[in-house]
């Protein structure tokens, strides 16, 4: 790879009305990311050092969204809708700047790789002034197609312009192109609207260039990689897409999927090799799995470091905030948030940790709670190393638990516990010998049997 330096134009596409969302369609969202972001993150992966992002009217949600992706990105807006080549003279501004490669993009379209825009830059110094993206559709209705003379790229044909001979050809327009800086403000201004939409496009670049003895060339990619999204099932396609990818990835890297298919991944999940990942599992954002970890079926993740060795689940949900150490166990139907559990403490069913420290090698019992919010304000819990807290405890916090305190089941603990310390706060047990009877045969009487 050279070490020329890029521009990348991304095209946030316009409202997308068949997503029937007052959500803008590239703020929609694919592995937890927005559409656009994907854009962005395959922009900045293939070496772009600026970055203009070309929205509609009135979209200031999709700037401030692109603003916190990539804090250096100029935002330009396209008054009206005029076309593809339109879209991109809106960043006029930008475009006067030097570079040496620019490269459009769609803020729709988050499946590109990184690799395959570094592949265009190569054709750029090689010698190229303009590269289209291209594939081999297995269908190819509603693509600009790419025509071949000579072994040579002639044209680019939009659809609703080619010729029947034309609309037969496989070989299609992913829409994104490349061109060296020093021609491609010449190239657009040169582009008219002479076409059966009144719109100015991109894809005439090719012929211009040709014309002025510029060379022209294609890129070939996989189709998969330039499916745009403009309603909800290609939504949903693309998602799907994304997923099979990202679990060859982590199958690749050595993580163990038990059944594939039905675990899902967000955009940042990190997973160390020898981690095993059991059925139906979801990974929202921002989790990270150290080696040997085990997460068992039915869980939710999010916002969450499980340490090496550890074990999650099943049905167990971690959400932000949770730090679950060495060795620890994470039981069925247990939920932590905010928590760190040290190496070694234990989880292991029906209880709710947040807002807390759970201190190495304790045990925490069955149907175990820490009140952590009264309503106004959230307050922490500190449990201490060796601790137990018996099943059906409720922890008032704040409230500290000292090392190797013993908690008897069933209290409400709303005062600190000192290190080795039994803690007990229940009622007094009363029993009455031979009530029971009395008591079911009034029960029955009021009940009229």
């Amino acid at each position: 790879m050279t070490d020329r330096t890029s521009l990348m134009i991304v095209l946030a596409a316009g409202e997308g009305t068949r997503m029937k969302s007052a959500t803008p369609k590239v703020l929609h969202e694919v592995a937890g990311q927005p559409l656009v972001a994907h854009a962005v993150a395959a922009a900045l992966a293939a070496g772009a050092d600026r970055l203009a992002v070309v929205i509609g009217p009135g979209r200031d949600d999709v700037a401030k969204a692109v603003a916190r992706l990539a804090p250096e990105v100029t935002v330009f807006t396209q008054g009206e809708r005029l076309g593809t080549a339109h879209a991109v003279l809106a960043a006029r501004e930008a475009l006067t700047q030097p570079a040496d490669d620019v490269i459009v993009l769609y803020g729709d379209t988050p499946l590109v790789r990184p690799e395959t825009l570094k592949r265009v830059r190569a054709e750029l110094a090689a010698g190229a002034d303009v590269v289209v993206l291209g594939f081999e559709a297995d269908s190819p209705t509603g693509y600009g197609r790419l025509l071949i003379q000579n072994g040579k790229l002639a044209a680019i044909r939009e659809e609703r312009d080619a010729t029947p001979d034309e609309k037969a050809i496989r070989l299609c327009n992913s829409g994104i192109m490349g061109f060296t800086g020093r021609n491609v403000l010449s190239l657009l201004d040169t582009i008219g609207n002479d076409n059966a939409k009144g719109e100015y496009y991109l894809t005439d670049a090719v012929e211009i260039a040709l014309m002025l003895g510029l060379k022209a060339t294609v890129v070939a990619g996989e189709e998969e990689e330039f499916r745009g999204v403009n309603d909800r099932a290609q939504l949903a396609d693309c998602e799907a897409i994304w997923q099979a990818r990202r679990r060859r990835e982590m199958l690749t890297r050595g993580v163990t999927l038990t059944a594939p298919d039905t675990v899902f991944f967000a955009y940042d999940t990190e997973i160390a090799p020898d981690v095993v990942i059991e059925p139906n599992v979801v990974f929202g954002p921002g989790v990270r799995i150290e080696s040997w970890a085990r997460i068992r079926a039915f869980s939710h993740l999010e916002g969450a470091v499980v340490r090496s060795g550890a074990l999650v689940g099943p049905y167990a949900r971690l959400r932000p905030g949770a730090d679950i150490g060495s060795e620890a166990h994470i039981g069925n139907f247990v939920e932590v948030k905010n928590g760190h559990i040290e190496a070694g403490a234990k989880v292991n069913h029906l209880s709710y940790i947040g807002d807390a420290r759970v201190g190495a090698k304790t045990n925490i019992g069955a149907g175990t709670i820490t009140c952590n919010y009264d309503g106004f304000g959230k307050y922490r819990t500190d449990i201490g190393a060796n601790a137990f807290i018996g099943s059906n405890s409720s922890l008032v916090a704040p409230v500290a638990i000292g090392d190797g305190a013993y908690v008897g089941s069933g209290s409400v603990v709303t005062e600190d516990v000192p290190a080795d310390a039994l803690a007990i706060g229940r009622s007094r047990q009363v029993n009455k010998p031979e009530r029971a009877a009395g008591l079911r045969a009034r029960m029955k009487a009021k009940a009229g049997k």
